[in-house]
């Protein structure tokens, strides 16, 4: 039940809609000088029935992506006010006002560190309470102007790059079993539900290469651990997403008040022990190298773990292996001849680089439906914010929003843009538009450092998609099935 639910929670981006037509190409923008400055459309509504009215169309009437897509179209801007869930009646203390940016010129303001902040806003004014962090503000809450950000996002990078020595061989180990599972499931029923055996695997897997200790040594995380963080997760997201059970029981017990860390304390505190037993070389890197305490570096090493690495593959991955497998274009048949014409019977991040359509087909998953749909900024300083045709006035301490599911279905930037396309991103043109793919907190052809909040692993994370679909079509002709199941599997010849 748990992990259905937050299985929904992480799969909050919408699919994929009937195809519209694009407009022009990024090359023909025009430049900020040459913007209109036009007031900010849009408005909060009275206090209290204004939050209230907008929450109620979010999570009920409309939905995310309707919720936006309105509203754009009311306007006629990419760029408006509105409110954005949580609020009313046990939120007092949060401000649900914020400026809507859901175009990619606009969208990417939210990226640049000299005029936004990130301070506490990862899920908007709303904060999860500090307890399921061990009352520690992890990195993910840190402005990249408060010291202790570089400590930590330099730990981050260095577990990374240290855990590139087993990533492939713990991820491909597990991904094995993970199929073998599929096989027996499919052979014996006819059908493969296979969500909470993908996220097993994606548990060992992480455990041993970001932490070093493998689940096994403790019996009650080897069988739970990855339930475990499902939960934590849970309690922390809901009241800002939408689930889709029956109204009014979802806007009553799900979005009308913060969820106490008191319902998973155990959970967490046997993580924490686990990491603290078992994660001894890291936990010394942590204090010798980058001058961190041991709590705060369990601490932080379980936020990387559970919310970034473990939750956004549990949405990724699904999503990818649900895309291939619905397919009925001949897309597979792609795949599998890329692979084994490129790769031979190995794998390793190196020969996953040279397969184009792979990395396409990644790219266009991360594009379609991000792992992340929300993403906020706050102004560090009073700017001028552009958009494709408008320029607007943005004060210091106003909250941007970006609906990633609809910035990334930008027509200035990307050809039918609601429609999935697999060849998006190859060839020299393919390759360019990668400048415009937002889903890791910037583009795809940036780096991740200290001085900003792209995500640490955004490397690993395309090149293990390309990994697991190299070592899909080495195991098998074609597979059916949907983000959730599979139906039928086809052994390679």
């Amino acid at each position: 039940m748990v992990t259905t639910a937050m299985n929904k929670i992480m799969c909050a981006s919408p699919g994929i809609p009937t195809p519209s037509q694009s407009l022009s190409k990024p090359q023909s923008l025009p430049s900020t000088a040459a913007l209109p400055l036009r007031t900010i459309p849009g408005s909060y509504g009275w206090p209290l029935l204004g939050p209230i009215s907008d929450r109620l169309d979010y999570f009920w009437f409309q939905g995310p992506e309707t919720f936006f897509r309105k509203r754009m179209e009311k306007h006629k801007s990419s760029v408006f006010r509105t409110n954005v869930p949580p609020t009313f009646p046990f939120f007092t203390g949060v401000n649900p006002n914020v400026i809507a940016v859901l175009d990619c010129k606009s969208f990417a303001h939210l990226f640049d560190m000299e005029i936004v902040e990130k301070k506490d806003v990862l899920v908007g004014d709303f904060m999860p309470s500090i307890k399921f962090t061990g009352g520690v503000r992890v990195c993910a809450y840190l402005d990249t102007s408060e010291p202790q950000h570089g400590q930590i996002k330099n730990l981050a990078l260095d577990v990374l790059k240290r855990s590139s020595k087993v990533w492939v061989s713990e991820l491909l180990s597990n991904l094995s079993n993970f199929f073998d599972t599929i096989d027996t499931k499919v052979s014996d029923t006819g059908s493969a539900s296979y969500i909470v055996s993908l996220q097993q695997c994606v548990f060992n897997f992480l455990t041993k290469s970001l932490i070093g200790a493998d689940p096994a040594l403790e019996p009650d995380i080897a069988q739970s651990g990855y339930a475990m963080l499902d939960r934590w997760l849970a309690l922390q997201l809901l009241p800002t997403v939408k689930i889709g059970v029956l109204q009014p029981l979802e806007e009553i017990f799900l979005h009308s008040f913060p969820y106490p860390f008191a319902l998973v304390s155990g959970d967490y505190n046997k993580l924490y022990k686990f990491i603290e037993q078992n994660g001894r070389e890291v936990l010394e890197r942590g204090e010798k190298e980058f001058g961190l305490t041991a709590s705060d570096t369990i601490h932080n090493l379980l936020f990387v773990l559970g919310f970034n690495a473990f939750g956004g593959f549990s949405v990724f991955l699904p999503t990818l292996i649900g895309v291939i497998a619905a397919d009925k274009t001949g897309l597979q048949s792609r795949l599998r001849k890329e692979v084994k014409e490129k790769c031979g019977p190995g794998l390793d991040f190196e020969s996953v680089k040279n397969l184009e359509l792979v990395k396409s087909v990644v790219y266009e998953t991360l594009r379609v439906n991000p792992p992340v749909p929300l993403q906020y900024a706050r102004a560090r300083k009073d700017f001028r914010l552009s958009s494709h045709d408008s320029a607007y006035e943005i004060k210091k301490g106003e909250l941007l929003c970006g609906y990633q599911t609809l910035a990334m279905r930008d027509g200035q930037v990307f050809d039918e843009p609601e429609s999935f396309k697999p060849d998006r991103f190859t060839g020299e043109e393919g390759r360019k538009l990668l400048d415009y793919l937002y889903w890791s907190n910037g583009p795809q052809t940036e780096t991740p450092t200290e001085s900003n909040k792209q995500c640490a692993g955004k490397d690993y994370v395309t090149l293990t998609g390309c990994l697991v679909v190299a070592s899909m079509f080495q195991r098998y002709e074609c597979i059916t099935g949907d983000s959730s199941s599979i139906t039928a599997v086809v052994k390679a010849k």
